[in-house]
């Protein structure tokens, strides 16, 4: 028990900027092992951007409370997620072979193809999430941010790792995640859809169909995966959550 105490800590302080006890004995391997509690640590930033849109949406109408929530989470976890699909957009769209993807990928600086999609993928969230009712766009943003990181680690077990682990932005890099974690981190993920009406199934699906798509492309345009590309399937589940969600609804 302190160890998976230790593991969720280990997700907590590598997916966000919440404050935790310091971990005493940490080992690079941990960070792998502790790719099964992502999601929960996802539906913990969720739980904080549903308060917050909750409590927007008791003073507000309209785009504010959604613009508020999902800048909450962009906060909590310091741009974890969106960086890396700026940085996937930018080598994706900009290099001609997977070599100069990967380079392309490694560089800070942003491009056009990084911003267009940093901001077409926040602004549809936004919108998508303005039109949902208060009670389920709460739920929503529980939902998607377990959900979204839960397809995240199903990637790293699907596609081949191809980046520079010693050049990753967060090190170690989370590799090596065997299916049992990942089964796990994808039960983990689901489990409040038992609760959900059954617009968020859509929404999953969604999700899936985007991240899926993605994943398609980088296996064909760079060989796999690299952290910027786990941060980009995070994001565009989430883009296709709230989209699949806010139609049903």
């Amino acid at each position: 028990m302190a160890r998976e105490r230790d593991l969720l800590i280990c997700a907590v302080q590598f997916l966000t900027r919440l404050p935790t006890p310091r971990l005493a004995g940490f080992q690079p391997d941990w960070v792998s092992r502790s790719a099964r509690y992502f999601p929960l640590v996802g539906q913990l930033v969720g739980l904080i951007c549903a308060v917050v849109f909750w409590a927007a949406s008791q003073v507000w109408q309209g785009v504010l409370p959604a613009l508020l929530a999902i800048a909450a989470g962009v906060l909590v976890t310091g741009a974890f997620h969106e960086d890396g699909l700026a940085d996937a957009a930018d080598g994706l769209g900009g290099g001609g072979d997977p070599t100069r993807r990967l380079e392309i990928m490694k560089d800070s600086r942003i491009g056009v193809y990084g911003a267009l999609a940093l901001g077409l993928a926040l602004s549809l969230k936004v919108a998508a999430l303005a039109v949902v009712p208060p009670a389920s766009g709460a739920l929503a943003l529980i939902v998607y941010h377990g959900c979204a990181r839960g397809a995240a680690v199903l990637a790293m077990t699907s596609l081949p790792y191809v980046g520079d682990r010693d050049a990753a932005k967060r090190k170690p890099a989370p590799i090596g995640v065997t299916r049992g974690e990942a089964a796990l981190a994808l039960a983990l993920a689901a489990w409040p859809l038992l609760i959900a009406p059954p617009a968020f199934v859509l929404g999953v699906l969604g999700g899936a169909a985007l991240a899926l798509t993605l994943a398609w492309m980088v296996r064909r345009l760079i060989g796999g995966c690299t952290g910027d590309v786990l941060g980009a399937i995070e994001q565009v589940f989430e883009v296709g959550f709230l989209l699949a969600v806010s139609a049903a609804l």
